[in-house]
């Protein structure tokens, strides 16, 4: 798991490759890239299966 712990829960990217926002969730730190925060704000259905709990998430 460590070679994923500072890569984007969306597109795998990591940190030499884009700047990465750093996020806490459920006791979880959470990296995602720029270009894919409007998927948390506008699509979270999309993390179904990248982030614990995200079934519940909707959209803001």
């Amino acid at each position: 798991m460590e070679e994923t712990k500072n890569t984007c829960i969306v597109c795998k990217r990591n940190e030499e490759e884009v700047p990465l926002i750093i996020m806490k969730y459920k006791g979880q730190e959470l990296r995602i890239c720029p270009q894919h925060v409007p998927v948390l704000i506008h699509d979270p259905q999309k993390l179904v299966g990248l982030v614990e709990g995200a079934e519940g998430f909707t959209a803001g």
